[in-house]
């Protein structure tokens, strides 16, 4: 343009300017000083269209990134369960009777051996006082006759009646003492009631409820896992117990894992204990994260920035070409995933800048500022 633009200027100037003939010289230099001047001017205003024209201005895109460091990386397994109790004990009474006393209820604290209710045992204890006197007197009768047979005094057949009397009175004291014992509700363990379920006057029989006792002192989080599992669920793995009602979280390791797949769920049983706080109950909804790897030094991305291709999954990068900062396609392979965050097992080193904002859309190669 700039070519063409100049001679037209020229043939022009010649043509409107008529000097005479013999002042060719005059005529030479007056053109050279005009072409001079037009080409000042055209050189100016190329420099104020360069400044107004984006036409011929390459395109750069903002973008953020995140520079690739080591980080520790955890993968869970999320598994719901409950709370459970080693000590959960629902307590039927050992006979059959109506219940003259009620001596807890639900909230009480309760010991080994503590007596929670008591049946009507008063025909049982009327016996006792009853055999007692013939016990006694029995007693002395065989007393007496033992003292005569050391004597060699009187035959044998009279020591042995008086002790058989005796031995045989003292098994049926023995007897009716234990079913005394029976008409008694008894705590075996150590805990609180949780629900009592007989009232006074009421009847109880053996295999039916009669207290609930919890012994919330020994507490586990229990949770069913499928089959697939089974070779990275391990007893002593590491486990973090979510509770969503409480939005508290409680670090532990896994104690117990069962053996056997349960046939109809395919599923077997972990524990993991728990201590011992009041906010934590029986039944209780509580999430086992169980950690099944685990590293301290992990290349990490996160999970939606991570692109797929027909040659496989990819990241851009912030890379360095001829001076200029370009966007660059990164193939990388992916390891574990966890909570919208990836583990690169290859493809990107420490210290590479991962664009994290604007990479949707970004082409190979285009330029980026950031």
């Amino acid at each position: 343009m700039k070519k063409l633009l100049i001679p037209a200027l020229v043939v022009f100037i010649a043509a409107c300017s008529k000097p005479e003939a013999g002042d060719k010289k005059a005529q030479l230099d007056s053109l050279k000083k005009e072409y001079t001047a037009i080409g000042d001017k055209i050189k100016v205003l190329e420099a104020e269209i360069a400044l107004t024209d984006t036409t011929n201005v390459e395109k750069i895109i903002p973008v953020a990134i995140t520079e690739a460091k080591p980080q520790a990386f955890v993968h869970y397994l999320d598994i719901q369960g409950k709370v459970d109790a080693d000590e959960n004990i629902t307590i039927s009474a050992k006979m059959p009777g109506t219940i003259t006393k009620v001596n807890v209820e639900a909230g009480d604290e309760v010991r080994v051996g503590q007596v929670l209710g008591e049946t009507d045992n008063a025909a049982l204890l009327k016996g006792v006082e009853e055999l007692k006197t013939g016990l006694a007197f029995a007693t002395d009768v065989f007393n007496k006759q033992q003292k005569l047979w050391d004597q060699k005094i009187g035959s044998e057949i009279q020591y042995l009646q008086a002790k058989n009397t005796k031995e045989g009175l003292e098994q049926k004291m023995a007897t009716l003492k234990e079913q005394v014992e029976m008409t008694y509700i008894k705590s075996p363990i150590n805990g609180t009631v949780d629900e009592v379920y007989f009232k006074l006057g009421g009847t109880v029989s053996p295999g039916f409820p009669a207290v609930r006792v919890v012994n919330t002192k020994s507490l586990k989080a229990k949770a069913e896992v499928a089959e697939g599992f089974a070779s990275k669920v391990k007893k002593g793995n590491e486990v973090e117990i979510h509770f969503p009602d409480l939005a508290k979280d409680v670090s532990s390791k896994i104690s117990f894992v069962g053996k056997a797949i349960n046939a109809n769920t395919r599923t077997f049983t972990i524990e993991a204990d728990l201590p011992s706080q009041e906010d934590f109950h029986p039944n209780m909804i509580a999430v086992l994260r169980v950690v099944d790897f685990k590293s301290d030094a992990a290349l990490v991305v996160p999970l939606n920035i991570i692109q797929n291709s027909e040659e496989g999954s990819y990241i851009m990068v912030a890379a360095n070409e001829n001076g200029k900062t370009v966007a660059k396609k990164t193939l990388i392979t992916v390891g574990h995933t966890y909570r919208g965050h990836a583990e690169v097992l290859s493809g990107i080193s420490a210290g590479d800048k991962i664009i994290t904002t604007g990479f949707q859309g970004l082409n190979n190669g285009e330029l980026i500022s950031f």
